[in-house]
């Protein structure tokens, strides 16, 4: 299973600068599905120019690989990086349902650095089929 956060504030795009987000979406995911697991919003005074927000917002990423955002900026991508998350900057509004679909194609098939980095360091792929066991439906 893989964690990863997506900064929006409308839940279905990547819209957001990642010291700026309104929020993040967190889904856990494999190679055959993905599930919302985790809303994360932050109060709008949270988003001044002050560094104090990166603490809330990196701690609001714990477990995740990987955040997607429009832009980052050097000293939060330093922290997000100390912390083991790899942000992804992205170049244009992008639909979180389509990142989803290349990132499960990247754990199915392999050859994205991060996601193999990740998958290796002791991702537990087996959540889905205990979840799946315990009744849990997509």
């Amino acid at each position: 299973m893989l964690k990863v956060a997506f900064a929006t504030d409308d839940r279905a795009r990547v819209n957001q600068h990642f010291g700026a987000a309104a929020g993040f979406a967190i889904y856990a995911l494999d190679g055959a599905r993905a599930r919302l697991v985790e809303v994360a919003e932050f109060a709008e005074e949270s988003m001044n120019g002050n560094e104090d927000k990166l603490v809330a917002k990196i701690g609001a990423l714990a477990g995740c690989a990987a955040v997607y955002c429009l832009a980052v900026g050097g000293s939060a991508m330093r922290q997000l990086l100390a912390s083991g998350v790899q942000p992804i900057r992205l170049d244009e509004e992008t639909a979180i349902e389509r990142l989803l679909a290349d990132l499960q194609r990247a754990v199915r098939d392999g050859g994205v650095p991060w996601v193999d980095k990740a998958i290796k360091s002791g991702a537990d792929t087996g959540r889905f089929d205990r979840m799946a066991e315990e009744g849990w439906q997509e």
